[in-house]
């Protein structure tokens, strides 16, 4: 059996006094996208930075991508694509030129012709060679998903992905989660919109208090049973932070 995209085991965040995650287990495998659902406050953002080893855990530990989560960080990060709050774009470059220079400091040595074809992809051929400080969020939102679609990673980590792109972008961005699952790549991806992660997820973790409060597969399952289990799960009183370890598909 191949190993699994993410095997995480009790991983576990304190901010200061805030627990902000507690103890979660979670795995992916290769050919999934598993979306992460909660209000805000619920511990999907800072899930998907522990996972993306932007901060380290406070306890626990596991495997992404078969690497340790601590001590494989750089080689992690070579092969993950992520959609986060930040953009990490360099507002005073050219969209051609943040995907040039995003390339260099990924190790990969590309054309020309393979910058200008993942900006045309992403709707941004017309405006490669404005600067980045011009862009509406939608736009730097699409120059993101042009720099995934040139490194190809086997996997990605998005944050309300979703947000500001119009109804072509969300097409776009659905369209290439699915062919990176297909390709036998895997997704997570953070959001509390249920109509979308319905979409294009095959699993749902839902999370509550920074804890998973059930998890469910797709299955047979309706989009209006879904926004049942979250209206009792990640957001009723009735959910109890203490019956959630056995909660499973």
């Amino acid at each position: 059996m191949a190993e699994a995209m993410v095997d995480v085991q009790g991983l576990t965040k304190v901010f200061g006094r805030t627990l902000a995650l507690d103890a979660v287990d979670l795995q992916v495998e290769s050919g999934e996208v598993v979306a992460l659902l909660g209000p805000n406050g619920a511990g999907k953002t800072t899930l998907l930075k522990l996972l993306a080893t932007a901060v380290k855990p406070s306890a626990g530990g596991g495997r992404v991508l078969g690497l340790d989560l601590l001590k494989g960080r750089d080689a992690i990060r070579r092969r993950i694509g992520m959609i986060s709050h930040n953009h990490h774009l360099y507002e005073e470059l050219t969209a051609e030129e943040n995907l040039q220079f995003a390339a260099t400091m990924h190790g990969m040595r590309v054309e020309g012709g393979a910058i200008i074809k993942a900006l045309t992809e992403v709707g941004l051929d017309g405006p490669a060679r404005w600067k980045v400080r011009t862009f509406s969020t939608g736009m730097k939102r699409r120059l993101v998903i042009g720099k995934m679609l040139l490194f190809e990673p086997d996997l990605l980590f998005l944050d309300e992905p979703h947000n500001t792109l119009d109804q072509a972008a969300i097409a776009l961005l659905n369209g290439y989660v699915a062919s990176v699952a297909a390709r036998g790549g895997a997704a997570v991806v953070a959001t509390h919109n249920l109509s979308r992660a319905y979409g294009m997820a095959d699993r749902f973790v839902l999370m509550r208090d920074g804890a998973v409060a059930w998890r469910v597969g797709k299955d047979g399952l309706s989009a209006d049973q879904l926004r049942d289990l979250y209206a009792r799960y990640a957001e009723s009183d009735e959910s109890d932070k203490s019956d959630r370890s056995d909660r499973s598909w």
